[in-house]
């Protein structure tokens, strides 16, 4: 039976893990480094989800919240473990949370080459806005 619970810092190798084996990009040196998972997890505990297999990790999901918008990112289901529901249920439990918060528009990010992502958030109701493009400026590769 699949459990959500919220992620801690002793979760990180096996977070790092997962997104690794789900072929999610991977900034080690920059956003994804101990020390700013830390940050962001002191700052909003709650948009850090887990889905656990017993004391396997098997999902993860990180939202957040700008004031305005929330934002779904980081979702990954083991590939041993998709199309079970996971992806679902870490989906419904993160925007439970972002609506807590206070969010009206939920939207995720998802890399354009992710067609399964793509597939599933469609599935459970979200729309391509083809009209947007994402822009970024990044005072680094790694961040």
């Amino acid at each position: 039976m699949t459990r959500i619970r919220r992620l801690t810092i002793g979760d990180y190798n096996e977070m790092i893990k997962l997104w690794q084996r789900s072929s999610l990009s991977f900034k080690p040196k920059g956003r994804d480094r101990r020390q700013e998972i830390t940050h962001q997890m002191k700052r909003a505990p709650e948009l850090f989800l887990g889905a656990f297999e017993g004391r396997t990790l098997v999902g993860t999901v990180v939202g957040s919240y700008d004031g305005r918008k929330g934002w779904i990112n980081r979702l990954a289901v083991d590939p041993d473990h998709r199309r079970q529901g996971i992806g679902q249920l870490l989906i419904a439990r993160i925007e439970k949370s972002l609506k807590k918060e206070g969010a009206r528009i939920i939207s995720a990010l998802v890399e354009e080459s992710n067609l399964e992502s793509i597939s599933l958030f469609e599935k459970l109701g979200y729309v391509t806005d083809k009209e947007i493009l994402y822009l970024s400026k990044r005072e680094s590769e790694d961040v």
